[in-house]
């Protein structure tokens, strides 16, 4: 059993390797063509016109723009679904509502890509009539519906690992249950609750049918949310379902702006231990 646990983790180190690798190889040559500085600063993405621009900075903003309004969608109904399930509901309503939670997480991606496209843009619409059909803002919102379950749970669980002591502590006091909740239970299991915000954030930034249905594929330099925009990975997908010959440097930005996309996660990774790491609380 330690040799297959052993095994376990070295096939996870060795993929992780060989993945960095690729990117790594496959890079070299676009970038002996483009200047790293070029491609990281340039605002203008058109890798198939004459002449061929290649600033990637626009496919990064859109991707940043749709991760963050997904981030703020999910922290706010996720981290208010954890501390109703932790603090307010029956244990029978519990065991209820947390399962049917955790099923919009098995939800098909391509399923939430639709229901952006044909129901929630035509609402939103409504509200926003300059909006296109293709936008960001609905991508963000039906993305922030997908990684919701992942706060909510994690949060959950981290707010459930917090002492009984602390809250009994807190009511002697006179606090209310509310003030419990917030004062004193989420800053304790705040470690937790960021470690669950960076998971689904990194699970954002790397979603690809989501954006690819909704989000559009014009690479705009824009922050409205209103417009469409393109995201690295439904780039990837474009570009990899194209016609892009084997070997040319249309092909070739497919595993630069995965470089990217990679380094962003690695970095919110790193982000993410330091925070619970000087945040995170230990009891016994």
């Amino acid at each position: 059993m330690v040799w297959a646990l052993k095994l376990a983790a070295l096939i996870s180190v060795v993929t992780t390797i060989s993945i960095v690798v690729i990117l790594i190889r496959e890079s070299i040559p676009f970038f002996r063509e483009i200047p790293i500085w070029d491609f990281l600063t340039g605002t203008t993405w058109t890798p198939n016109f004459n002449p061929a621009s290649f600033g990637v900075l626009p496919l990064i903003g859109g991707t940043l723009l749709v991760a963050v309004i997904a981030g703020v969608t999910a922290v706010v109904f996720g981290l208010a679904s954890a501390i109703f399930l932790s603090e307010y509901a029956p244990d029978k309503l519990r065991r209820i509502i947390k399962p049917i939670l955790e099923i919009l997480a098995g939800i098909p991606t391509v399923v939430y890509g639709f229901f952006a496209l044909t129901f929630l843009s035509p609402q939103l619409q409504k509200i926003f009539p300059e909006m296109i059909v293709f936008n960001a803002l609905s991508a963000g919102l039906v993305m922030g519906l997908m990684i919701m379950p992942m706060i909510s749970t994690l949060s959950e669980d981290a707010m459930l690992a917090v002492p009984r002591s602390l809250r009994d502590g807190a009511y002697a006091l006179g606090a209310t249950k509310f003030e419990v909740a917030i004062k004193v239970v989420v800053p304790a299991a705040l470690g937790g609750i960021v470690a669950s915000f960076i998971l689904a954030l990194s699970r954002a930034i790397g979603e690809t049918m989501i954006v690819t249905l909704a989000a559009g594929a014009s690479p705009n330099m824009t922050f409205n949310p209103l417009e469409s925009i393109q995201a690295m990975t439904a780039y990837i997908v474009q570009t990899t379902l194209g016609e892009a010959a084997h070997g040319s440097i249309q092909f070739q930005t497919i595993f630069a702006v995965g470089m990217v996309l990679f380094v962003m996660t690695l970095a919110m990774n790193i982000v993410g231990r330091i925070v619970v790491a000087r945040w995170s609380e230990k009891y016994e």
